[in-house]
């Protein structure tokens, strides 16, 4: 008797993030999402991460009406799926805590299952009040371990010993779950290491606990690391399909299928009906611009861990600051900010820090400026470090930023949310609502707020689309409008009504 594989069909939203930057206009890709139900997939990543940003800041659109319009495409019955980072929940800096518990509420709110919870550095302690914020909202909490290989030379963490430690942390803090996974955003993780962590947790865990694994295909070991888990005792993974799979995103569904054939392991699909979603999958997606470092496998990778869905960001950056030439010197300049910074898992945000210091590196010269995300990383703002980052790195960030190394809990050294967001909606006589404070929380930064731009009107849309005012025809109703711009407010809008696009620009009364 073969064992069923459960897996999450990751193809809308960290197969957007890994080769779009997350850039992909909602009611382009509804249909596929209709498609993909009726060819009988049950779970599916709907949003968070970066498709809470990308949205708003690039495709003038709110995130919460693309997971209104997710939820109306597939029923009431289908597992939805975001995903959440700690104490940063989906924002761009780390949040308070009334910020936290309100992610958690509106993400209940407009219509998801379950929310996938990691923190970059593996620091437990910012993983219990978030994860009990999402599992007091009614929704199921999957917990996370992050993995990654280090660069050449480095050890002291990211082994199989330390991804155990950290389960039993999360164990012994009492953090709530419904699940645990095992997120591997750069895809380097030996297989070896994988099959031995996974027997260890199975061990830790029994068997009633559902233990699932993330990965991506970016240098080219993502099915053997998904054979590895399975036959650890994993129950899950995550697979992308076609054109949203391969190269920076997940695995594709059908080499997983292929490569479990004749073993006690199977993934229980209909292939026919599958490979017709994916017909109506590339049909909804043929205008769009596939960025070629997305498409291949980079094995450099491996020494350098590069997420997929922060490596076709990046680029896109790079391209439109027209430095892209420059992107191997960055990559290669990366090892050396993971191997000094104290071994943070190179996902979302330490992977930006890695890549904005990697950067600045090579653009200004080593070390001569350190930037804000990584400086106050190893300075201990976001939380602790598997290990304690190098001291030379430590002393230039203090100089630098002119600030003490920080040993508290990062939530308790922020003030509350929601009263600052109300006075900013209040003081541009915008709604006051829980979707708009929560908007205005999460796009807060020293430089400024997206949130407020967007809700005044006020975006660019940079979408990689041939024609981005092209929006694919819906087989069924399209959904509601999906731009969420109050009424009554100046400036431009971008409005998609029965399938159609129209770009407005609204005059001041």
């Amino acid at each position: 008797m073969t064992k069923k594989i459960l897996f999450q069909d990751t193809s809308f939203r960290d197969g957007f993030q890994s080769i779009f930057g997350a850039r992909a206009f909602t009611p382009d890709f509804i249909p596929a999402v209709e498609a993909a139900v009726a060819a009988g997939i049950t779970h599916f990543e709907a949003g968070g991460g970066a498709r809470f940003q990308a949205p708003f800041l690039y495709c003038g659109e709110s995130a919460f009406d693309s997971m209104d319009a997710f939820r109306k495409a597939v029923g009431p019955n289908i597992r939805l799926q975001t995903l959440a980072r700690g104490i940063n929940v989906v924002a761009l800096e780390q949040q308070p805590a009334d910020m936290i518990n309100l992610h958690a509420l509106m993400f209940k709110k407009h219509g998801m299952t379950r929310i996938r919870n990691f923190d970059a550095l593996n620091d437990v302690n910012n993983l219990i009040y978030s994860g009990q914020c999402i599992t007091n909202a009614g929704l199921e909490h999957e917990v996370v371990v992050t993995m990654m290989e280090l660069p050449r030379g480095c050890s002291g963490a990211h082994d199989a010993e330390f991804y155990t430690k950290t389960l039993k942390q999360i164990l012994d803090a009492g953090v709530p779950f419904s699940s645990v996974c095992f997120k591997d955003a750069s895809g380097t993780s030996n297989p070896r290491k994988v099959h031995e962590t996974f027997k260890a947790a199975r061990k830790l865990l029994g068997d009633k606990i559902e233990l699932r694994m993330h990965t991506h295909e970016t240098c080219g070991t993502g099915i053997a690391q998904y054979i590895a888990a399975i036959e650890g005792g994993c129950d899950g993974v995550c697979v992308g399909r076609a054109p949203l799979s391969g190269g920076t995103a997940q695995p594709d569904l059908f080499s997983l299928w292929h490569a479990l054939k004749g073993s006690d392991y199977d993934l229980d699909i209909d292939v026919e009906k599958i490979m017709e979603a994916n017909k109506i999958s590339k049909e909804c997606l043929k205008d769009y611009e596939f960025p070629p470092e997305a498409l291949g496998i980079d094995t450099e990778v491996i020494f350098s861990p590069m997420p997929g869905g922060a490596l076709t960001a990046n680029t896109l950056m790079m391209r439109e600051a027209k430095t892209f030439h420059k992107y191997p010197e960055v990559i290669k300049a990366m090892a050396e900010c993971v191997a000094r910074g104290g071994y943070g898992t190179s996902v979302t945000p330490v992977s930006q820090f890695y890549f904005q210091q990697a950067y600045a590196n090579v653009m200004l010269g080593p070390w001569k400026k350190m930037t804000d995300g990584y400086g106050n990383m190893v300075l201990g703002y976001y939380g602790k470090t598997p290990v304690a980052p190098d001291a030379e790195i430590v002393k230039i960030a203090s100089e630098q930023l002119k600030k003490p190394v920080f040993t508290g809990d990062p939530i308790k050294n922020l003030e509350p949310g929601i009263p600052k967001a109300k006075v900013v909606l209040e003081e541009n006589s915008l709604p006051v609502t829980d979707e708009n404070l929560f908007i205005i929380g999460a796009f807060a930064t020293k430089g400024g707020n997206k949130g407020l731009d967007f809700l005044k009107g006020n975006f660019k849309i940079t979408v990689p689309k041939k024609d981005p005012n092209k929006v694919v025809a819906a087989s069924a109703p399209a959904p509601a409008p999906v731009v969420a711009a109050p009424a009554n407010q100046a400036g431009n809008y971008r409005v998609s009504v029965a399938g159609k696009s129209f770009d407005l620009h609204v005059q001041p009364i």
